[in-house]
């Protein structure tokens, strides 16, 4: 389970964030981030096989402010993503840690141009079947529908009246889930981030199927 302590610290560094805070308070931060590491490396061991997990990752707290908007010099969370193995297994997820504002997220976030011109292919020649996997009833019951940003017309060199355009025009293909507070703290969260995990699986395998194959559906492993 996570350990107590991460959240008191979260709303701290929120509330105080600046250098001069962290600087007198980084051990907080390290004490922080040393149980967030065990909980990652647990959840990882759990769920690795089944999922066809390779690696995880908790993001750093310090922020990239040079293109932002919002200079405040540390995040006000912890991000931790989970790589699935490469190249037969594709999509990835992250749990995102915030009091108040905590996620599960899965799929392709940024898919490359050929990325995305592959799997646009696939819903132009059988939207039908694309539709089916991503709004299985399992899947939209426990993650809801997906998610993100999308054109506002057809991709180039796509029909604009095709049955499938609502799909087409999609950049990302995303689920999120919002995580109560109180469950990332109790010993149920386990178990419901296995149950998540199951859902979105048969629709992460299958956009795998479909990026590593061509056209024809032949694998181009």
């Amino acid at each position: 389970m996570l350990h107590p302590s991460i959240f008191p610290f979260l709303e701290e560094l929120r509330e105080n964030n600046n250098r001069d805070w962290f600087k007198d308070n980084k051990h907080k931060h390290d004490a922080a981030r040393a149980h967030v590491l065990q909980f990652t490396q647990d959840l990882f061991e759990r769920l690795s096989d089944e999922n066809q997990l390779d690696g995880q990752k908790v993001f750093r707290v310090y922020r990239d402010v040079r293109f932002s908007k919002n200079k405040t010099p540390y995040k006000s969370h912890f991000g931790i993503g989970f790589h699935r193995i490469k190249p037969q297994f594709r999509g990835g997820y992250y749990l995102h840690l915030e009091p108040g504002a905590s996620f599960f997220g899965a799929g392709f976030w940024g898919p490359n141009k050929d990325d995305l011109f592959r799997v646009r292919k696939e819903i132009e020649m059988d939207h039908e079947y694309f539709e089916k996997m991503s709004r299985a009833k399992t899947l939209t019951e426990t993650w809801g529908t997906m998610k993100g940003d999308q054109l506002k017309t057809a991709p180039k060199g796509f029909d604009k009246e095709h049955p499938g355009i609502n799909n087409l025009r999609f950049k990302q293909f995303i689920f999120t889930k919002e995580i109560p507070d109180e469950l990332l703290f109790d010993a149920k969260f386990e178990q419901w981030m296995i149950d998540h995990f199951n859902t979105i699986r048969p629709f992460l395998n299958y956009m795998g199927d479909v990026l590593t194959s061509d056209l024809n559906g032949e694998s181009i492993l």
